[in-house]
């Protein structure tokens, strides 16, 4: 037997032993006054003198991370999951049941305590016990030292050791959920409209990305988990909704990365009568405006790197960064021979399409991308790749159209939307010739969206933020599985193996 199988039959030994007492090893609640953060907040400044004139007593619940036995006396750490609070516990101010329970407490069980705040004589903030109550027997022992431990995969597949053990992991979701907040009042504070579309879509569209696909036995039809909202959100344009937004859970069937998860978190607007570059300068404030909230100054600490945000941000054209950054001469990169005889000097792959714009984003990314100040918008995309965006007046081979990157990722994109219906069935369908040609992540065809057009959508930009990467630089966290409390992982052999017996069974 394994030191680990060991330590779980001793706790279900003594949770055994404690029914058999007749105490209760899930009590249904536990009525408590504060937590031990709040503890730490209203009484830590008060010294020991004054704490026993107040003679404040508490009932706190919580989970044991440490235990310190001195025979009759027994010092523990009860952990809210912020911070922790030391418990004072001696025999003789406990019923024997009480005793019983802290003499066989094991890390990671939950306990409710009643008793009175006082300090000890090296001046912890600490609660004599006076009751105990056990709310839930742990029957499987705590990481030892979480900082310490090499596995890091299981860190993102026992999330919720991570959070117990982990004392960095809980502050990256709190500042996730600050920055999500403080972009809804953002947002809301502009007269936008927070509105949810379907995740469910009988045509997968407003991204190049593969869909995951599935099955409605009811109405018989294949449909896809949604790659974006974009499409829905500007049918509502149509529908006379001048400012809407959501916040959104998308599923891409793509690879993998420190920057990739299937499942992720996008921030989606439209806005009537604006362009990409009203949206520039709206970027800007808002991304200026979250640092300022939640990091007290437009500036971030990104892996070892500080980035200024003060505005204004840089600005190249793709076809500029190409050339600057990437030492590509201006001149190779008017034409489509050009570009493709770069790209083969260089040994680049060439994508799938040969059209000029397809080439140009495929040397971009390959040569400059990677060189790109922080933060800098990207303007100017090719309209080959950008089949939703407006073309420029005076280049039609360009859109208004730019990509946001800051922490060397891109996490915007925006554009002034295209708005003509014979222009978007006429992109559509270049999108399926891609798709003939081998993208697998070229659009389809969709005809209601189409359809809505015709009916007339007013003049707007658009724009998708990333949430989980903006999480990552705000919080200096190098993988977006960091970010995101559940990331996708492949499924352990043993638990495939007892799911599928499961199924079996059932």
């Amino acid at each position: 037997m394994s030191e680990l199988e060991t330590q779980i039959a001793n706790r279900r030994q003594k949770r055994d032993d404690l029914e058999a007492a007749g105490v209760e090893l899930y009590p249904h609640r536990f009525e408590y006054d504060l937590e031990a953060t709040a503890v730490h907040e209203r009484y830590g400044e008060k010294d020991a003198e004054e704490l026993e004139e107040m003679a404040v007593e508490l009932r706190i619940p919580g989970r044991v991370t440490a235990v310190r036995r001195q025979g009759k006396l027994v010092f523990a750490d009860l952990h809210d999951g912020r911070n922790k609070l030391q418990l004072f516990l001696r025999k003789n101010d406990l019923a024997e049941t009480d005793w019983n329970l802290v003499k066989d407490c094991d890390l990671g069980d939950l306990l409710g305590v009643r008793g009175t705040l006082m300090r000890t004589r090296m001046g912890e903030l600490s609660l004599r016990g006076a009751e105990i109550t056990l709310l839930a027997k742990a029957l499987r022992p705590l990481p030892e030292k979480w900082s310490g431990l090499k596995d890091v995969e299981a860190r993102y597949r026992y999330r919720y050791l991570d959070l117990v053990a982990n004392p960095a992991a809980r502050p990256i979701f709190e500042t996730r959920a600050r920055l999500v907040r403080g972009i809804r009042r953002f947002l809301d504070q502009r007269d936008f409209l927070e509105v949810e579309t379907p995740m469910m879509q009988p045509v997968p569209g407003g991204a190049a990305a593969k869909p995951f696909k599935t099955h409605h036995n009811a109405l018989g039809v294949d449909l896809y988990l949604r790659i974006a909202p974009e499409l829905y959100l500007k049918r509502l344009l149509v529908g006379g909704i001048p400012r809407v937004y959501e916040i959104n859970r998308n599923f891409r069937n793509e690879g993998i990365s420190t920057q990739h998860n299937p499942e992720f978190t996008m921030l989606e607007f439209y806005w009537a009568y604006a362009d990409y570059r009203m949206l520039m300068d709206f970027t800007e404030e808002m991304i200026v405006t979250l640092a300022e909230e939640i990091l007290g100054e437009p500036r971030l600490e990104w892996q070892g790197e500080s980035i200024d945000l003060s505005r204004p941000w840089s600005r190249f054209t793709m076809k500029e960064a190409t050339a600057k950054l990437g030492g590509v001469a201006p001149e190779a990169l008017e034409t489509a021979e050009g570009i493709e005889a770069e790209l083969r000097r260089r040994e680049l792959p060439l994508p799938p399409a040969r059209r000029y714009g397809n080439l140009l984003q495929q040397l971009f990314e390959g040569v400059a991308e990677d060189k790109l100040p922080s933060p800098v918008f990207v303007t100017d995309h090719p309209t080959d790749v950008s089949p939703f965006a407006k073309q420029r007046p005076d280049d039609p081979r360009f859109t208004e159209r730019f990509e946001v990157y800051l922490g060397g990722m891109e996490l915007v994109n925006a554009f002034s939307e295209l708005n003509d219906p014979g222009v978007q069935a006429e992109r559509f369908e270049r999108q399926l010739e891609d798709r003939a040609a081998g993208d697998a992540e070229a659009h389809v065809f969709d005809q209601d969206y189409v359809r809505a057009l015709e009916h007339g959508m007013p003049p707007a930009g658009g724009l998708g933020l990333g949430i989980d990467r903006l999480t990552m630089v705000f919080t200096d966290s190098p993988s977006i599985r960091d970010v995101i409390l559940f990331p996708q992982l492949r499924p352990r052999r043993d638990e495939v193996a007892a799911t599928a017996e499961e199924a079996e069974d059932s």
